[in-house]
Parts: C-alpha cells; sequence; structure tokens
C-alpha cells in the first residue's frame, strides 16, 4: 500500500571500491562495491528498472590545479549529452572556490557554463564530498531522462 521510492545506484570510477545508493529526495548510501549483490538478494523488496541504465564515459584531464572529466552520457546504445565535470582540486569547501571555477569553466566553454549547483546551496561551508558529486550526476542524468519522455512534433 506504500507509495514506492526511487533509489538509484550509482558508480564512479573515481571511486572503485565505492558504491553510491542515492534515495528520491533523500540521503546517500556510500556502501563498497559489493552493494550490487546485496540488492540482487533483496529483488524480493525492490524493483529493478530495466532498460534505465544511463551513463557516462569519457576522458579525464588535469591542468594545474583543476581536474576536468569530459564525458559523452549514454542511455543504452544511443548518446544523449554531454557531461563535463570540473575540481579545483587544492580546495575541500566548495562555496570558497566557486568563483574561481565559473572563471576557469568560462574559458573553456563560454555561454555554456552552468550556475551554480543545487547542492552547493545546502553545503554552504560544509566539506565537499564524493557524494555531493554522485548528486549532481543523478540530477543530471533526470534531466537527460525527462528530455527523452518529451514527444517531438512531427513538422509539416
Amino acid at each position: 500500500g506504500q507509495t514506492g521510492k526511487l533509489m538509484y545506484v550509482m558508480h564512479n570510477s573515481e571511486y572503485p571500491l565505492s558504491c553510491f545508493a542515492l534515495f528520491e529526495n533523500g540521503p546517500c548510501l556510500i556502501a563498497d562495491a559489493n552493494f550490487d549483490i546485496l540488492m540482487v538478494k533483496l529483488k524480493g523488496f525492490f524493483q529493478n528498472a530495466k532498460a534505465n541504465k544511463i551513463e557516462s564515459r569519457g576522458t579525464r584531464y588535469q591542468y594545474c590545479d583543476f581536474l576536468v572529466k569530459v564525458g559523452t552520457v549514454t542511455m543504452g546504445p544511443s548518446a544523449r549529452g554531454i557531461s563535463v565535470e570540473v575540481e579545483y582540486c587544492p580546495c575541500v569547501i566548495a562555496n570558497d572556490c566557486w568563483n574561481l571555477l565559473m572563471e576557469f569553466m568560462q574559458s573553456f566553454m563560454g555561454n555554456h557554463t552552468p550556475g551554480i549547483p543545487s547542492v552547493f546551496s545546502t553545503k554552504h561551508d560544509s566539506v565537499y564530498s564524493p557524494a555531493d558529486t554522485m548528486v549532481q550526476y543523478m540530477e543530471l542524468f533526470n534531466k537527460i531522462r525527462k528530455q527523452q519522455q518529451v514527444p517531438v512534433a512531427g513538422i509539416r
């Protein structure tokens, strides 16, 4: 009788021994890589969303203190978008270096530089964690999924 909540199980190549489980509008659980096996054993309680796998694969670049990852976002066999992840390695408080990140991103993204991520609004002076990155990927992937569902009108 309860409404189901979505849980997204995600992996990040920067943290190969970890698995991230993000709950819809909720916390992020960080577990070891065997979490996937546990989820298979609990399949009576969780329903797997078939053919809903989405991933970003690409190249990792380092320029001085910046880490830039550019990836192609795919759903199944087709490309759906591009992801750009930028990290300023010396800083662990995201709000302290946001202006520097914006300036760096504008140097190669121009008008396509994004605004401040929503995850920053809850992290004012907190240490930025890998879970925060995964929340941002989840938001990006959900935007791409929604774009997929919008019907395309025919041109006459």
